[in-house]
C-alpha cells in the first residue's frame, strides 16, 4: 500500500509536489514582475516618462503603455504555444520565465525623460511589450503543467495551484512598493521628483525580479515533460503549425474561452489599477478621484488581496464537485451585481476606509472565484496538439478585452460620465461572460489524451 501511494504521488519519476512548485512559483514570478509595473504606471511613470502637462493626460498615456503588454499577449501565446506544443511544455516554460526576467530587470535600469526625452518612454514601451510576450506563454503552460500531470478527477484542485501565483505576485509587488513608500516618505498628493522614492527607490523591485527569475530557473529546470504531452509524441500526434490548425479545427473553442475568460480579467484589473488611481486621485474640485493617500490605500488592496488567495483553493475544490460550469455562472452572476455597487459605494466622493475595503474585498472574492477554474476550464477545451496555443490564445485575447482596456474605459468613464458608469461597464463584461458560459458544455470529465477537440459547445 505504501508502495502504491508512493507510485500515484510520482509523475514520470518526478514528485508532485515539485510539479505543483513549479507551477506556482513561476506564476508567481511573472504576475508580480506584471504586477510591479502596474503598480508604476500609476504612482511613477507619469512623473518620470512622459512629458509634463495634464496630470490626467499623463496618467492616460501611462496606462496606455499598461495596456500594451495585454496586446503582446496573444502574440506570445502564439509564439510559446508553437513551441510548447512541438517542442514540449517545460522548455517552452523556461523560455518564458526569462524573457520576463530579462525585461523587468532592464526597466529598473531605464533612464527617464528628464534624461533623454522620448526615448525614455519608447524603451519603456519596448520592455513593456517584451514583458506581455512572455507572460502570454507564461500562463497556459503553468495550466498544461498543472493539469496534464493532475490525479483523475482532481485537476480543478491542481489546476488551482498556479493561479495562486496572481495573489502571491500581487502581494509580494505591492507589499515591497508599501515598505518603499514608508522607508522613502514618499506622498502621491504631493510628490517629490527629487526624493529618493522616484530618483531610484521605485527600481528597487524590478531589480529584485532577477534573485526570483534564478530561484524560478532552479525549480523549473528540476521537472519533468508531462506524460499526456509524451504520449502525444509517442503516437506522432504533433502538428507542424499549431496556430494553423487551432484555428481550423477548434475555431469555436478560441471564441468560447474568449468570452468565458472575459468577465474575469475586467473585474480583476478595474478593482486593482484602475480604483488604484481613482482611489488616490485628488478629490474635486480639482480633480475627480477619493483623495486616499497612496500608502493607505495599498494597505487596504494587500488586506483584500489575501481574500483573492483563500477562495482561490474553494474554487478548486468546487470545481471538481461540481464541475466547471455551474459555480462558474453562480460567480458571474454575482460579478453581474457587483457593478451595481460602484455608485452607491464610490460615486459620493466621500468614501471612507472601511467601505473601499468592503468594495475590494468583495471584488477579490469574486475574483478568487471566478479565477480558479480557469486553468482547467481552457485547457479541457482544447485538444494536446493544439492545447498549450488554443488556451494560450484565448486567455490572452480575453486579456485585451477585458484588462488591456479595462483601467484606459474605466478612467475615462468615470472622469466624463461618474464611477456608476465603471460598474455598468463590468455589468456588460460579466453579461457576455456568462452566455458564453451558458453555451458551454461541461468539461470537467473530457479527457486530456484526445487529440480531437470536444465537442465544447451546447
Amino acid at each position: 500500500m505504501s508502495n502504491q501511494l508512493a507510485d500515484s504521488d510520482l509523475v514520470s519519476g518526478v514528485p508532485r509536489r515539485r510539479i505543483v512548485l513549479a507551477s506556482m512559483v513561476g506564476t508567481t514570478i511573472e504576475f508580480y514582475d506584471f504586477y510591479i509595473y502596474a503598480t508604476a504606471a500609476v504612482s511613477v511613470f507619469p512623473h518620470l516618462f512622459f512629458p509634463k502637462g495634464d496630470s490626467t493626460t499623463a496618467l492616460l498615456a501611462s496606462l496606455a503603455t499598461f495596456g500594451l503588454a495585454f496586446v503582446a499577449r496573444p502574440v506570445g501565446s502564439v509564439l510559446f504555444g508553437h513551441f510548447g506544443d512541438r517542442v514540449g511544455r517545460k522548455a517552452t516554460l523556461v523560455g518564458s520565465l526569462l524573457l520576463m526576467g530579462i525585461a523587468t530587470f532592464a526597466i529598473g535600469l531605464l533612464p527617464t525623460y528628464a534624461q533623454v526625452g522620448l526615448f525614455a518612454p519608447a524603451l519603456l514601451a519596448i520592455l513593456r511589450f517584451s514583458q506581455g510576450l512572455a507572460l502570454g506563454g507564461e500562463w497556459s503552460g503553468a495550466a498544461l503543467l498543472a493539469t496534464e500531470t493532475a490525479k483523475p478527477g482532481k485537476r480543478g484542485w491542481a489546476a488551482m495551484w498556479p493561479q495562486l501565483g496572481a495573489p502571491f505576485g500581487f502581494f509580494l509587488a505591492n507589499g515591497l512598493f508599501l515598505l518603499l513608500i514608508i522607508w522613502l516618505g514618499h506622498s502621491n498628493v504631493k510628490p517629490d521628483l527629487d526624493g529618493s522614492f522616484l530618483t531610484w527607490g521605485w527600481r528597487i523591485p524590478f531589480l529584485l525580479s532577477s534573485v526570483m527569475v534564478a530561484i524560478g530557473l532552479y525549480v523549473r529546470l528540476r521537472i519533468a515533460e508531462t506524460p499526456v504531452f509524451q504520449r502525444a509524441v509517442e503516437r506522432g500526434e504533433k502538428v507542424k503549425t499549431p496556430v494553423a490548425e487551432v484555428f481550423r479545427s477548434s475555431w469555436r473553442q478560441l471564441i468560447l474561452g474568449t468570452f468565458v475568460m472575459l468577465a474575469t480579467y475586467t473585474i480583476f484589473y478595474v478593482v486593482t489599477t484602475w480604483v488604484l488611481s481613482y482611489g488616490t486621485g485628488r478629490r474635486p474640485p480639482d480633480g475627480k478621484g477619493l483623495g486616499f493617500a497612496y500608502i493607505d490605500f495599498l494597505q487596504l488592496q494587500l488586506i483584500a488581496v489575501l481574500f483573492f488567495a483563500a477562495t482561490l483553493p474553494l474554487s478548486g475544490l468546487l470545481s471538481d464537485r461540481f464541475g466547471r460550469r455551474k459555480p462558474l455562472l453562480v460567480i458571474t452572476a454575482g460579478i453581474m451585481g457587483f457593478g451595481a455597487l460602484f455608485g452607491p459605494m464610490l460615486g459620493s466622493g466621500n468614501t471612507s476606509h472601511g467601505t473601499m475595503l468592503l468594495f475590494l474585498i468583495i471584488g477579490m472574492t469574486l475574483m478568487g472565484f471566478t479565477f480558479g477554474p480557469m486553468s482547467a476550464v481552457l485547457p479541457e477545451l482544447f485538444p494536446t496538439n493544439v492545447r498549450y496555443t488554443g488556451s494560450g490564445i484565448s486567455y490572452n485575447v480575453a486579456s485585451i478585452l477585458g484588462a488591456a482596456v479595462a483601467p484606459f474605459i474605466a478612467t475615462w468613464l468615470a472622469t466624463t460620465y461618474g464611477v456608476g458608469w465603471v460598474g455598468l461597464y463590468l455589468f456588460i463584461a460579466a453579461l457576455l461572460s456568462f452566455i458564453a458560459i451558458l453555451l458551454m458544455r461541461e468539461t470537467k470529465d473530457e479527457s486530456l489524451d484526445a487529440v480531437v477537440g470536444p465537442d465544447v459547445i451546447l
